[in-house]
């Protein structure tokens, strides 16, 4: 092979590498699956590439609930491969002034999304490697130009697939921004003077249990046995609204049918639950990140 050849060859295929992305694509929204708005995210992915593997994450966040959003990122992220490209359109600001677009992860991971809050818990636990304003007048579906309210089809969708697909680097996504995102607060996770302070960031909606961002490394200072008890307040805005002692239990099944509990759920959090019951039903608890929660070690 001439010396030319070869090194067009070798271009090529460094650039095919520096493209190449998972082809794979997660979806979340709070559209519901009711109506063609989902389905015309996906028919742009696939209009981009049908070669794209596209997933659903969840279409039912509360409607406007940023936190939400912002949480159910963070809960199934880290379980899917390294270049996996996220769209997450919650946007109750759309053809506001709010940004949209691409964060890098230090995990490798990319998330397409109005930066309103969102970002909130994968900045953090993922880490930023860069961020990207979306650059529309190269990174819109062609011939939307006259839409204002769809930016999930138009704008989303369409950068998500490209990105996804290998269509484009991160590099061409648009403007790089500052290494920060728009932060919504809430209670961090913190053991202090022998309590454990934490936030109630989602309920585990199907069953009325109550997790927590309480990890057990955060809980460890307690000793805590399967066994013993656990004093715990929940509030809402500072407002007392849940107060019991809770055995801490290693499953449902520790405790009888009826009867309160806390335990780890599947991320190794501290939560909150009735066997065969629904807590948040039960006392009006809901999440958010005005809901807190205080924990001592009962005697």
């Amino acid at each position: 092979m001439k010396p030319f050849n070869l090194l067009c060859v070798l271009f090529l295929l460094l650039k095919g590498t520096a493209f190449s992305q998972s082809n794979v694509l997660v979806l979340q929204t709070d559209f519901g699956l009711k109506d063609g708005a989902v389905s015309a995210m996906k028919g742009v992915a696939v209009g981009v590439s049908p070669q794209l593997k596209i997933y659903d994450l969840t279409h039912e966040i509360p409607p406007f609930n940023i936190w939400e959003a912002a949480y159910r990122l963070q809960q199934t992220a880290a379980y899917w491969p390294k270049g996996t490209v996220f769209v997450s359109v919650i946007d109750p600001g759309v053809g506001s002034e709010r940004k949209s677009v691409v964060l890098q992860t230090k995990s490798g991971h990319y998330f397409v999304t109005p930066d309103n809050g969102t970002l909130t818990l994968v900045a953090e636990s993922m880490g930023i490697e860069a961020m990207r304003e979306i650059d529309e007048t190269r990174n819109r579906l062609p011939g939307s130009s006259a839409s204002y309210t769809f930016h999930g089809r138009d704008v989303y969708a369409y950068t998500g697939a490209r990105l996804a697909a290998g269509v484009i680097p991160f590099d061409s996504v648009g403007t790089r921004l500052p290494d920060s995102v728009v932060r919504i607060s809430y209670q961090e996770a913190v053991f202090k003077n022998n309590t454990v302070y934490g936030n109630i960031p989602i309920l585990d909606v199907q069953y009325g249990n109550v997790w927590t961002n309480i990890s057990e490394k955060t809980l460890q200072p307690l000793g805590l046995k399967f066994g013993d008890r656990l004093s715990v307040k929940i509030f809402k805005g500072g407002i007392l609204m849940f107060t019991g002692t809770l055995p801490f239990a290693a499953t449902f099944a520790s405790v009888p049918e009826g009867a309160l509990l806390a335990y780890q759920n599947s991320l190794m959090n501290l939560s909150f639950a009735i066997n065969y019951g629904n807590l948040a039903e039960t006392y009006n608890l809901a999440s958010g990140p005005e809901w807190t929660v205080e924990v001592t070690k009962a005697p």
